[in-house]
């Protein structure tokens, strides 16, 4: 056990307190030497300067060929999605490179919120927004976002659960490392001995990306039952709680067995007991709402939808299902999603995030409705709301300083299966929003959307033998972005790591061969690739 999950009543009885405690810090005990100096408070910044990030892990592989959409790709047909692909829209011209993301707001506040069923114009010339991605656009147009296509790693494995493992390690066909990503720039951040949250996630427990063996992150499986082992969040559970940590802090270890970091962090489990009891994660705390009506619409709504009642326009229109934002199914995530959202801004913690689960679509996958589409209503509002969030309630993190990353294992197949799904593929869609995003209009920047383009550093090509099937099988879109030069970039120049501190964050940055930096022919596997992009 390498990571301090706090539980609920439901999984008491699985654990023993002596046991799983004492586990989840046996690990702290070895420290080798790169640690120890990030421990020591050789940080040259990083974790330091205000800046944090939000992750969200789409599990499933999701299908980017159907988020940012080769609209001027001759092979995006009805002949390899007879079932699936997005029709255009004959009124817009989508070679016209406008810069600017169409948002197709309703006539009236009654219209349904998702009336328009086709391909939104990007306004790069060449791509289409999915329509259930339609709040992206006033996201992209005040330039905090950054849509980036053919995204993946060399020798793309297929296997859900290695490629995940592969993402959030940060090393790509290495299955011998068993540290994540941002766990270890948590470790390079040297706040892992002074900080009770460094790094938190929400879900029903931590991701590989926040596991490690030198310092405990936190995960909340419920976070309205947060405390120590189900014990109740009240005067007597937390006497009772604090009496526990002050006992097992208690228990003799030699000093070569750094008891000094034990004790530390027997303590930053009892400060972080103290600071959820602080924080109102409970449905009826969920106020938080919109700025200004959107959509049309003459209401403002909940940014985060975890009711029928807090779902777009739903209420205001006479309980309206057509005014959802998101399905209902979407609860969960929203709820977790909000956790998150309140951890890193009323905390000290500099990472968080969260999953969303669902986008293993090899059947019925759905076109402008269906279940993709349900699944890519959450992403939109998801950062839609967190723009909204950060803005208007802002406290220690604000959305200047704030960077929102989703990840997911790969693409999926560029021809439909029998089933009118798609199947394992390559590469796919990150999304990065933020406002320190470099995204459209800022700086004179004229598009913020990268990898799906005939212009881009590596063109997109175009018809059967292009780029939709570019990889050496002829079935997947091949790579043109390599998932850890995003957050590479994310890594040094938003959250303040030096160049050495990245290269042990992520090994591959030492192999010049890898070219994550610089772009050009990768001597993994000869394909040509990007390098960073000016995201950040």
């Amino acid at each position: 056990m390498r990571h301090i999950n706090l539980i609920t009543r439901r999984n008491f009885f699985d654990h023993s307190a002596k046991i799983g405690l004492t586990a989840a810090l046996g690990s702290l005990i070895d420290i080798p030497m790169v640690a120890k100096r990030a421990l020591a408070g050789d940080t040259d910044g990083l974790g330091l300067n205000g800046k944090k990030l939000l992750f969200i892990f789409l599990r499933g592989a999701n299908d980017g060929l159907n988020s940012v959409i080769p609209v001027g790709d001759s092979a995006y047909n009805l002949t390899n999605r007879p079932q699936l692909m997005i029709p255009s829209d004959p009124r817009v011209d989508y070679s016209a490179s406008t810069g600017v993301c169409d948002f197709p707001v309703n006539a009236l506040p009654t219209d349904p919120t998702f009336s328009y069923d086709k391909a939104i114009r990007l306004g790069n010339g060449f791509a289409g927004l999915h329509p259930s991605l339609k709040f992206l656009a006033p996201v992209y147009n005040a330039g905090d976002l950054a849509l980036i296509h053919r995204v993946a790693y060399p020798k793309q494995s297929r296997s859900h659960f290695d490629s995940q493992a592969y993402w959030e390690t940060g090393s790509p066909n290495n299955s011998v490392v068993k540290e994540g990503i941002f766990y270890r720039t948590i470790i390079e951040s040297g706040l892992a001995n002074k900080l009770a949250l460094t790094g938190v996630s929400i879900q029903s427990s931590l991701p590989l990306c926040l596991r490690g063996p030198n310092a405990a992150m936190t995960n909340l499986s419920d976070p309205t039952r947060y405390n120590l082992f189900g014990i109740p969040n009240t005067a007597q559970g937390n006497n009772k709680a604090d009496a526990f940590l002050r006992e097992a802090a208690g228990f003799s270890f030699p000093q070569k067995r750094n008891r000094d970091l034990l004790s530390l962090q027997y303590k930053n489990l009892s400060d972080t007991l103290n600071i959820f009891s602080q924080l109102d994660f409970s449905e009826a705390g969920n106020t938080f709402t919109d700025d200004a009506p959107v959509d049309g619409d003459d209401v403002p709504y909940y940014l985060f939808p975890t009711s029928n009642a807090k779902n777009g326009g739903y209420a205001a229109h006479g309980n309206a299902a057509n005014k959802y934002v998101v399905d209902t199914g979407a609860y969960d995530f929203f709820t977790d999603l909000r956790a998150a959202a309140t951890v890193l801004n009323k905390t000290d913690a500099i990472i968080a995030g969260t999953r969303l689960d669902g986008f293993d679509t090899h059947t019925a996958q759905g076109a402008a409705t269906g279940p993709h589409a349900n699944l890519q209503r959450r992403i939109a509002w998801a950062i839609y709301g967190l723009r909204k969030y950060f803005t208007k309630y802002a406290d220690k993190a604000t959305w200047k300083n704030l960077v929102v990353v989703t990840m997911s294992e790969f693409g999926r197949t560029s021809v439909e299966n029998g089933d009118a799904g798609t199947d394992h593929g390559e590469a796919g869609v990150m999304f990065v929003a933020g406002g320190s995003v470099k995204g459209y209009g800022k700086a004179g920047v004229k598009t913020s959307v990268y990898g799906v383009s005939p212009t881009d550093a590596v063109p997109w090509q175009v018809g059967q033998t292009g780029s939709m099937f570019g990889d050496s099988s002829k079935r997947y879109l091949r790579r043109a972005v390599d998932y850890r030069s995003i957050l590479g970039k994310v890594i040094r120049d938003h959250l303040g790591a030096t160049q050495d501190q990245l290269n042990r964050i992520i090994p591959g940055y030492t192999v010049a061969g890898e070219r994550l930096q610089s772009g050009g022919v990768s001597t993994k596997d000869g394909v040509t690739i990007t390098g960073e992009l000016p995201i950040v």
